[in-house]
């Protein structure tokens, strides 16, 4: 209630802004809350996902094109901006542009000017620009990978939307509101509620994926349920299965296809780090770590140099 409290003061200002929030927290309906609440209401309220597209396509996506600005370019295109004259334009994942868009965004921002690829006019628009992220843009900049003067027009205003399990009291009122939706949705005539043991499931689980995830948990969840009885099982992990497939890098073999480490190989490892161990716990002094290890001093040196660790021994010491 904070937060819309928050937004429904900053959406009178016509000032661009900025709404940052981890995935699924709603900064798209934040943003359209900003729209739908300012004076620019009833004009066009238009949203990009900056980091669906390439540079290129980026690029002819907000600003437009002439015809024959490049190839396949038959015909001129009308872009993002210029759709969005009069109301909002609504930049998802700005930080994902890169610094030539970010560039000709500014110039868009600061003085409401813009060109069309391929095009020598220059065009005048009126938008409100909200850019969404879930990254750390100060950072980003710091880095060098966002513009500091693009950040300067856009952090005029920035709402940062808490994760959920910042704000757990949230929790069991929008479960309700979901599985009431998705009971109605199924043509059920009422929902049954939750169980106990679930409620405390949902309350205790830390929602990495946030509104989103819960909202896919509870349909599921009433999805599978009797109609008549209340949700008792809570599927927080879809995967969920005694035959789930082992996670495996691209193009490795399932786990169960490599062959485990023989014995010899286990020895040896653990011998070396046995070794490295003792070394350590010297201060690289080899009689020392020998007599650690109970071993005589020679013995210790061909160890080392079995497993490589003479010279790494040898720097310690000196």
């Amino acid at each position: 209630m904070d937060v819309l409290e928050r937004v429904s003061r900053l959406a009178r200002l016509d000032r661009p802004c900025l709404v940052v929030g981890e995935r699924g927290t709603g900064k798209e309906l934040i943003a359209a809350r900003l729209h739908y609440l300012s004076r620019r209401w009833d004009k066009p309220f238009v949203a990009v996902n900056c980091a669906a597209l390439s540079e290129d396509l980026l690029d002819s996506e907000l600003f437009g094109h002439e015809a024959g600005a490049f190839t396949g370019a038959r015909d001129r295109r009308i872009g993002r901006f210029e759709r969005a004259d009069g109301g909002t334009l609504l930049l998802d994942e700005i930080a994902t542009a890169s610094s030539r868009v970010q560039e000709k965004i500014l110039r868009v921002v600061e003085y409401g000017e813009l060109e069309r690829v391929g095009g020598g006019r220059t065009l005048r628009v009126d938008v409100r620009v909200i850019g969404a992220t879930n990254v750390d843009l100060p950072a980003e900049v710091d880095a060098g990978r966002f513009r500091a003067d693009l950040l300067d027009r856009l952090a005029f205003e920035v709402v940062t939307l808490p994760p959920l399990r910042a704000r757990r009291e949230d929790i069991l009122v929008l479960a309700q509101h979901f599985a009431v939706a998705m009971a109605r949705e199924l043509g059920r005539e009422l929902f049954a509620g939750f169980t106990h043991e679930a409620e405390a499931a949902l309350v205790a689980h830390a929602w990495p994926g946030n509104v989103r995830e819960l909202k896919n948990t509870i349909e599921r969840a009433v999805a599978r349920a009797n109609a008549d009885e209340p949700v008792s099982e809570i599927a927080l992990d879809p995967f969920e299965s005694p035959h789930r497939l082992a996670r495996t890098a691209v193009g490795s073999a399932p786990a169960t296809d490599r062959p485990s480490p023989h014995l010899k190989d286990k020895v040896s490892g653990y011998e070396r780090r046995l070794l490295a161990e003792a070394l350590a716990g010297a201060d690289g002094n080899g009689a020392a770590a020998a007599r650690a290890l109970g071993l005589g001093y020679h013995r210790f040196r061909r160890l080392l140099a079995k497993h490589g660790l003479g010279q790494a021994a040898a720097r310690s010491a000196s």
